[in-house]
């Protein structure tokens, strides 16, 4: 019987089951999108069991399409938005209160506050973190002063956080019943909760945030048999789990210090190895966990990330209803030679790396009569190139490694024109790899790793093949014009919201 390892790819639109074989090649997509909930400005929410219900129907779906089941699954692995925060009642499985998005400014009060001592750097030795509304810790302290009922039943041991991985792990293997409530290092270490050394929770953030121990999950490796997956999928290995970035990073090949990747998905994310060594960044990125192999050393990385990227595509669709589908950014753009001299800086949610700066919010600055939608689209585009040069420049800062070429991935990057413009102001190739779905195929990796489906990462190395590669064709002076250019476009956002 041919044997397949599934990924579950929940992220922040949309939930995804796909089949992968032993090359490491797709055999079977399912997605199903899922509501977006903007209940204040700044505030945004998913409703979890709207997430597992469509998991369930992906699940299901995958295999109705290619006349499988789950005798043909050597294993299940789960990539998830990390940052977003729910919590259940263990009892009877029902969240408290809707999920609190990776997007979401609502904690910002709690973060200024804790800046008050120490400043925003606080507690950046411990989890290699600055102060910010992006990480979870600060969503469930929230939740706990203000969803009724839910600070009584946590000092009970009745109620559950987790990360959206957390969640997902908990329905798989039984729910009420017997479900597993953990989560991996990877996403432990985007809660501001977890010790970057020890991999553990650390006690002092829990004090600082108000959070009881009891009701957070066990810290796991990314790739280990948690448990069997209950019901649809019953006796299947739950074996891997990953944050979507560092997921991105495992499938990208990029298992030896130095070597990066960038996802081009509602936000952007650029991560590099560095190996076993824990780097502190002195430039606005993250120190963090890239993954944990079973009982292997843990590996780390520096991550650069942009709040807005392909989020600003979407905006461009639903907002502004200036294109139909989000294809059409890029032949709206081609109507145009360049961006007209406008920029466009996208700090809807405040600009994370490497600013981290909550006050911001977007603008489009450099407006004349000139200006028509063609130009308004390139600058859309040209905005998550900028923001991207911002994190490599304060990448090989940090880590003094100079990089020779950009592994690219997500659903950005069939944008042919961006990529083009992103290796002009890179001045570096950028590469795409065969396999587009690097997110669901490093939590594959994970999770087939755990039960013998690929022997070892060597194995994984020879999946691992280029599609296409854009070289830099700007000329110098023009590249840092267009640079200089958007930072002073950046700074014009500052400030805008009075803390």
């Amino acid at each position: 019987m041919k044997k397949f390892v599934m990924a579950i790819d929940q992220g922040t639109t949309s939930t995804r089951a796909i089949l992968f074989d032993h090359a490491g090649k797709v055999v079977g997509l399912r997605q199903r999108e899922h509501e977006q909930f903007y209940p204040q400005p700044g505030w945004v929410e998913h409703d979890p069991l709207e997430i597992w219900s469509a998991t369930q129907f992906v699940i299901q779906g995958v295999l109705n399409d290619h006349d499988l089941t789950r005798e043909n699954l050597a294993a299940i692995g789960i990539t998830n938005q990390r940052e977003t925060a729910l919590v259940w009642n263990k009892e009877t499985g029902r969240p408290y209160y809707p999920a609190i998005v990776w997007q979401d400014t609502r904690t910002d009060k709690i973060c200024n506050q804790l800046a008050k001592e120490g400043g925003q750097d606080r507690f950046r030795a411990i989890t290699g973190l600055p102060l910010a509304t992006y990480f979870s810790g600060p969503k469930i302290a929230w939740m706990l002063e203000h969803v009724d009922g839910l600070r009584e039943d946590a000092d009970a041991g009745k109620a559950s956080f987790g990360t959206v991985d957390s969640w997902l792990v908990w329905n798989l293997t039984g729910g009420v019943e017997s479900g597993l409530h953990v989560t991996d290092v990877t996403n432990a270490s985007r809660t501001l909760l977890m010790d970057l050394r020890t991999l553990d929770w650390d006690q002092g953030m829990l004090d600082v945030l108000g959070i009881p121990r009891a009701i957070l999950p066990e810290i796991v490796p990314s790739s280990s048999v948690y448990g069997e997956a209950k019901g649809l999928l019953e006796g299947v290995p739950v074996a891997g789990v990953l944050g979507d970035q560092q997921a991105a990073l495992f499938g990208q090949a990029c298992y030896d210090a130095g070597e990066a990747k960038n996802t081009y998905g509602t936000g952007c994310f650029m991560l590099m190895n560095t190996g076993s060594e824990l780097v502190p960044s002195e430039s606005g990125l993250l120190t963090t966990v890239g993954y944990k192999i079973g009982d292997q050393e843990v590996v780390y990385a520096l991550e650069g990330s942009i709040a807005i990227t392909g989020a600003l595509v979407q905006w461009l669709r639903d907002n502004l209803r200036m294109i139909d589908n989000a294809a059409e950014v890029e032949t709206l753009a081609q109507t145009v030679e360049d961006a007209g001299g406008i920029y466009f800086v996208p700090a809807f949610s405040g600009l994370f790396a490497p600013y981290w700066r909550s006050d911001a919010r977007g603008a489009i600055v450099g407006l004349t009569r000139y200006i028509n939608r063609g130009h308004i689209a390139r600058a859309v585009l040209e905005a998550t190139a900028f923001q991207t040069k911002e994190v490599l420049d304060a990448m090989e800062l940090d880590s003094g490694v100079k990089l020779r070429a950009l592994k690219v991935d997500g659903g950005m990057v069939v944008n042919e024109l961006l990529m083009q413009f992103q290796a002009d102001i890179l001045n570096v190739p950028v590469i795409r790899p065969v396999v587009a779905e690097t997110t669901a195929l490093g939590a594959a990796y994970a999770a087939g790793l755990a039960v013998g489906f690929w022997e070892d990462i060597d194995s994984l190395r020879v999946n691992w093949q280029e599609d296409r590669r854009w070289e830099p064709a700007m000329q110098g002076k023009e590249r840092d014009k267009r640079y200089a250019g958007w930072k002073k476009a950046v700074a014009r956002t500052f400030d805008w919201v009075e803390q």
